[in-house]
């Protein structure tokens, strides 16, 4: 089955955002043994990214780690134990996952650090680009990341960031991410366009002056010959397109 890629990729760190259902865990109805309820929490928490990674379709591959128990604490016997995905958190970058006794004498509630990472092509600074500087397609190059290193969500398709203009200093090895690109401005208020005005079956073009700065894919207010104030959406440095 071909990978569902798009422009932002961000259905893979919300689906693992979702509020995970607890899951029993294995473990002894005594004293827990730290290294077992570790290696338990572990197994879960691998399938639970495992099951959403393969429901969002995404080409990626996972790792997951998740850490021990403070050797400070003391845990009573317990003789359900149980692992959940605490609230506000997700099984993405860094993270906590919750262990908790659902049936003992006394009902503790730990949670535990996990790493969980998601190795998956994306685009990657070959060329350092200057903030507001037009980027080219030989700037970037595509390699393996891990996308969950930060939450912003990685740019998977080339056309997502050729051309746009760098909202930052993008430094060579940097992760290409929502939020480093915008689209790049093509004219100014002010300045002579084509108008075309397309319908059902026809296509009528005519001079117009640009009322406000012009920025790929985005509204831009454009005075017609006749006077007539209209919004179209810019299309290319001369070009306003206006759908009737």
């Amino acid at each position: 089955m071909t990978p569902f890629r798009n422009r932002l990729t961000h259905a893979l760190p919300l689906a693992l955002g979702l509020a995970l259902a607890g899951a029993c865990l294995n473990v002894q109805a005594q004293v827990p043994n730290y290294s077992d309820l570790q290696a338990a929490v572990e197994t879960w928490a691998r399938a639970a990214v495992a099951s959403n990674v393969a429901a969002s379709g995404t080409a990626v591959r996972t790792e997951v780690t998740v850490g021990g128990i403070d050797g400070r604490l003391k845990l009573a016997p317990c003789g359900n134990v149980e692992a959940y995905l605490p609230v506000g958190l997700r099984l993405w970058g860094k993270t906590r996952v919750g262990v908790r006794c659902m049936d003992g004498m006394v009902r503790w509630n730990v949670t535990m650090p996990a790493t969980v990472k998601a190795l998956g092509t994306a685009w990657v600074v070959k060329n350092p680009v200057a903030s507001g500087a037009v980027i080219g397609p030989t700037d970037m190059v595509e390699t393996e990341v891990d996308w969950a290193e930060e939450v912003s969500p990685v740019l998977t398709d080339r056309s997502a960031w050729v051309g746009q203009v760098a909202t930052r200093q993008l430094g060579t090895g940097q992760t290409l991410r929502q939020g480093m690109v915008k689209p790049a401005q093509v004219f100014q208020a002010g300045a002579q366009v084509r108008v075309v005005a397309q319908g059902p079956g026809f296509s009528i073009s005519s001079d117009a002056q640009a009322l406000s700065a012009g920025i790929l894919g985005q509204p831009a207010r454009v005075r017609m010959d006749n006077g007539r104030v209209a919004t179209g959406v810019v299309m290319d440095v001369h070009t306003v397109r206006i759908d009737l």
